[in-house]
């Protein structure tokens, strides 16, 4: 263990390349604590064919992540805020919940491509019904198509014309460093969206103790 680090902890989370990217984000803000993750594909991540249109508060991308908390196989979880159940799952408590980064939804062109550049009829790749309502405002005349995958995954259906635009959360463009061509949609979010989620045993308060220094909650 390095000489500045005060204590190691095992940590679980999705294995996406955004969820990657969250871990580190936290870890940056305790600079004494190592992180150890274990890298979890959640039922979520396996079953793309499932549409995610009217999917409640469930644990559909977070119960296999949780469960290594439950069993003691690590002793802490962290997700995307917005993707966490309701309620928690019996034996576990939300520890942090961070400030997060930028909550907006964007609108993702390809190079040269604009909301008004658009042709009738383009596909718009989403999952959310809330997000087409927002593009149906804008241009009634799109169509909004279904999709699930990675941001890497949709990305590569919009560049391959899959689709012609897509929805998603401008935290992950951020957080994954893409600068692409992008607008930023009017409008309400996800509760959350954009926010990091921190949950550990119930009654764990060593654990919980060393994630305070990024839970931005008012008490």
């Amino acid at each position: 263990m390095p000489s500045c680090v005060s204590r190691a902890i095992s940590v679980a989370a999705r294995d996406s390349l955004l969820s990657q990217a969250q871990v580190q984000e936290i870890g940056a803000e305790l600079p004494r604590v190592l992180l150890e993750p274990v890298w979890v594909k959640t039922y979520g991540d396996c079953n793309l064919q499932i549409s995610l249109k009217g999917m409640e508060k469930t644990d559909f991308f977070t119960r296999e992540v949780d469960a290594l908390v439950l069993q003691g196989i690590c002793q802490a979880a962290i997700h995307s805020a917005k993707d966490l159940p309701d309620p928690l799952p019996a034996g576990l408590t939300l520890v942090a919940l961070t400030k997060g980064v930028d909550p907006s939804d964007a609108l993702v062109f390809r190079d040269g491509e604009s909301l008004l550049s658009l042709k009738a009829g383009a596909k718009v790749g989403t999952s959310s019904v809330r997000r087409e309502e927002t593009v149906y405002r804008l241009r009634p005349d799109l169509v909004c198509v279904d999709i699930r995958g990675t941001i890497q995954q949709r990305l590569a259906l919009l560049d391959g014309g899959v689709v012609d635009a897509l929805v998603m959360a401008e935290a992950a463009l951020l957080r994954l460093q893409l600068s692409r061509n992008r607008m930023i949609l009017p409008g309400i979010t996800a509760p959350l969206q954009g926010r990091l989620a921190v949950v550990a045993r119930v009654g764990d308060e060593n654990t919980a103790s060393l994630f305070r220094a990024v839970d931005a909650r008012t008490w």
